[in-house]
């Protein structure tokens, strides 16, 4: 397992990742010790494509994701992938996705359960009206990601 601590626009992140892939990436305050002092190419590619995201120049991550979870959270997580990039939709529109409206509260409850924040864009996920509504990273990031990830960004005519 390697684990590291880098800077993003919207504060430290730390990544966490074994041969099978990341198992971890999330917006932290906490101090960590990285496992080495010298990362794998495989972590360097993943800190690499992330700050690319961040940057602009990335829509898509080409990269190993190993999420722990249930059956159910994985399924919710790879449905969160298909999401495009730029795009958002609503609990209910998951729950649809996932093959019945009933789960509705199961498959928010399963997102914000996403250890892999952007990667697994789960703050594409936002409420029927609207809203952006629950985020483990905060609402400040989730506006940010949202907002970072619309094509055409309007100015403010008095800047």
């Amino acid at each position: 397992m390697e684990r590291t601590r880098f800077e993003t626009p919207l504060g430290p992140m730390i990544l966490e990742m074994d041969d099978s892939g990341i198992q971890l990436l999330e917006f932290t305050e906490k101090s960590i010790t990285p496992t080495n002092t010298s990362p794998s190419e495989e972590l360097q590619k993943a800190i690499e494509q992330i700050r690319d995201y961040f940057d602009g120049k990335r829509s898509s991550f080409d990269l190993a994701l190993a999420p722990k979870g249930t059956d159910f959270q994985r399924k919710v997580w790879q449905e969160l992938i298909n999401i495009p990039y730029g795009k958002t939709i609503s609990y209910q529109e998951l729950a649809n996705r996932l093959g019945d409206p009933l789960v509705i509260r199961a498959a928010a409850s399963a997102n914000g359960r996403n250890p892999i924040a952007v990667i697994i864009p789960c703050h594409r996920v936002i409420g029927s009206d609207g809203s952006l509504t629950g985020y483990a990273g905060g609402l400040h990031r989730k506006k940010w990601l949202v907002e970072h990830e619309q094509p055409y960004q309007q100015g403010n005519l008095f800047e």
